[in-house]
């Protein structure tokens, strides 16, 4: 296991785990949110193998 410490804003912290996605990258840490815990693993599915701009874009026209 590899821990990074960070201080992470207490809101973030407040939503469940279940709906939240994390990605990262060598110099990013991107965290999205969603209402259900079937729409993160909706996106987790259909945006396997994506890059970060791929994924933002997904995210934006889907679930905002």
């Amino acid at each position: 296991m590899y821990c990074i410490q960070v201080e992470v804003p207490q809101n973030i912290c407040e939503i469940d785990d279940e709906l939240k996605a994390i990605y990262h990258s060598k110099d990013t840490v991107c965290i999205w949110v969603f209402k259900t815990r079937e729409e993160r693993n909706r996106f987790m599915d259909e945006t396997a193998g994506m890059l970060k701009s791929e994924r933002e874009n997904h995210y934006e026209k889907y679930f905002t």
